[in-house]
């Protein structure tokens, strides 16, 4: 690390790369993203000509390996995160990996064990506990501008898309890769940020099947839970619905939020008084106050909300709903 400066290599410079979190290490001072990996070398090559980074390769030892690398950001599907991370926390390198934090909870509890043990920082890519939307919200749960929670339920349905009638080999719905599907892409944001705003989950339940036969994974999943202070929960995730809808309701004793994980609806207050909708933008590029607060976490000026620890927790909710634990 040079001057403060924090040298980034990602590996895996996808889709995800390309708007949502790329960019976020170029705008946030103090870092620097200075090389990028993908097994296709020209597609790596174009990704860095794009966005004006010096070094690319296809080989994720060199990103890693590399003594003028500080920290990597894993990018890549989840199988792959537990390799990388772990040749990460041996190298003593700063790292991010993307959520969900890897294929298991057993597989998560591996990770964040190699990094305390190297005394190194992880984070998770859980980048809405650090969006101003989501802080909205829990900034009103702190406030007890509903009283005194009692409930949270998430409903969040979606039509089979043309990826999944047509057939074609999608790893989002490849049970070696995601045995929950698009719940395991999808619903990890939504209930990591549920367990940062309302508490740990004690306990949980769930079922899950396939009701489409479209591909290997799930695709239509309920659970039900209960956090340590008392503060019931719910969901549905359906991903063969006839119709979209991502609508959160959260009750409390003197009124109610309801908010989307996804769309980007007013966020609402409700009480006897009164409905108050807030409109809050994301920013161009949705990781980068994530990005942001790593920078301010190095520092030493406030911890980072979505580090190993707290995406444990979060991976541990997950396996309990597809009864791997």
């Amino acid at each position: 690390m040079k001057n403060n400066i924090v040298s980034w290599g990602i590996i895996g410079v996808g889709d995800v790369c390309e708007k949502k979190s790329g960019p976020a290490y170029q705008k946030t001072e103090g870092f620097n993203l200075k090389a990028v990996m993908r097994r296709d070398l020209d597609k790596a090559k174009d990704f860095a000509k794009r966005h004006h980074i010096e070094t690319y390769t296809n080989n994720a030892d060199a990103i890693i390996n590399d003594p003028e690398i500080d920290a990597v950001y894993i990018a890549t599907p989840p199988n792959n995160h537990l390799e990388y991370a772990l040749k990460v926390a041996e190298a003593g390198k700063i790292c991010c990996v993307e959520k969900p934090m890897a294929v298991t909870f057993e597989e998560c509890k591996t990770m964040l064990s190699a990094f305390k043990e190297k005394n190194v920082p992880l984070f998770v890519a859980y980048y809405r506990r650090s969006l101003p939307r989501f802080e909205q919200i829990k900034t009103w749960i702190d406030n007890k501008e509903i009283g005194d929670v009692r409930h949270i339920h998430w409903s969040l349905t979606k039509p089979a898309n043309e990826i999944d009638v047509s057939e074609n080999y999608n790893w989002r719905t490849d049970k070696e890769i995601a045995l929950g599907g698009y719940f395991d892409d999808l619903a990890s944001h939504g209930l990591d940020f549920f367990h940062y705003i309302l508490g740990d989950v004690e306990s949980v339940n769930g079922q899950s099947t396939n009701q489409q036969d479209l591909y290997s994974a799930k695709d239509a999943l309920s659970a039900s839970w209960i956090h340590k202070n008392g503060i019931t929960g719910s969901a549905l995730w359906n991903f063969g619905a006839w119709t979209r809808e991502d609508r959160v309701e959260i009750i409390g004793s003197k009124g109610s939020i309801v908010f989307s994980v996804f769309d980007e609806n007013p966020i609402q207050l409700i009480t006897p008084k009164e409905t108050l909708s807030l409109n809050i933008d994301h920013p161009e590029n949705i990781q980068l106050y994530h990005v942001q607060n790593m920078k301010k976490h190095l520092d030493g000026i406030e911890e980072h909300p979505s580090t190993g620890k707290t995406a444990l927790h979060t991976a541990w909710i997950m396996d309990k709903i597809l009864g791997r634990i």
